[in-house]
């Protein structure tokens, strides 16, 4: 069973690689989802001696992306290359279908490299052309909750998912996967696993917004624990 962990400063990184986590998504903002990290942390993050593949998500909010964003994804795809890293994160929907179009777009930019569908999937209308969308375009795993807030809380419909993928691509339950909820997701029979293990910081507020009291950050010991249970 391969964990991925997702981080989004260097700390966290290296937290994640020193607990054990066989792959990293790299991200910056955390607490919005995940967007695009900086490119000085995409080239640390390519010698930490694990895969690490980035989001591509150029700003908060939906994903429904023009001209411009598309743009600027296409460069930060060129950057993750750039710096050396395997794989990317990708995402695109329009009217609750995935955006072929712009999902074609940055699949082409990531010509050669692993691809993996975010939760963007979740939003889908029609999960099973989703699924077959995400195939056509060479997407090798999706990232999903299943739908619903947390991962074991949308089991119905990843089992639909993994159905409809027939082994054509993984399908990686994401969102609240920890040591204690990780038995509801076992029957599935997924063969990765997408998780924060993160504990909060402790920070208190300050009234500039600098720290919002609810900063987190990947802890080595939630990493190996659910390393462990996942066997």
């Amino acid at each position: 069973m391969l964990l991925e962990v997702c981080v989004d400063d260097a700390p966290g990184l290296a937290e994640a690689v020193a607990g054990g986590a066989d792959r990293v998504e790299l991200c910056a903002a955390l607490g919005v989802g995940g967007l695009t990290p900086s490119p000085g942390l995409m080239e640390v993050a390519a010698g930490c001696g694990v895969p690490c593949y980035p989001m591509i998500r150029p700003r908060p909010g939906d994903f429904c992306f023009d001209a411009a964003e598309v743009a600027v994804m296409r460069a930060d795809i060129r950057a993750a290359r750039a710096a050396g890293l395997g794989g990317v994160v990708l995402g695109a929907e329009r009217g609750g279908r995935l955006d072929l179009g712009v999902l074609a777009d940055l699949v082409a930019e990531a010509e050669g490299m692993d691809l993996t569908l975010h939760r963007v999937i979740d939003l889908m209308a029609d999960v099973e052309a989703a699924v077959e969308m995400a195939v056509a375009l060479g997407f090798r795993r999706m990232l999903s909750s299943g739908g619903a807030r947390v991962a074991h809380e949308g089991v119905a419909r990843l089992g639909v998912m993994m159905r409809a993928a027939r082994g054509r691509l993984s399908v990686m339950p994401g969102s609240g996967v920890t040591v204690q909820t990780w038995p509801l997701l076992a029957g599935l029979g997924v063969r990765e696993v997408h998780a924060s293990c993160a504990v909060g910081l402790g920070a208190k507020a300050d009234a500039f917004g600098f720290v919002t009291g609810a900063e987190r950050r990947c802890d080595r010991g939630r990493v190996a624990g659910l390393k462990a249970v996942l066997g």
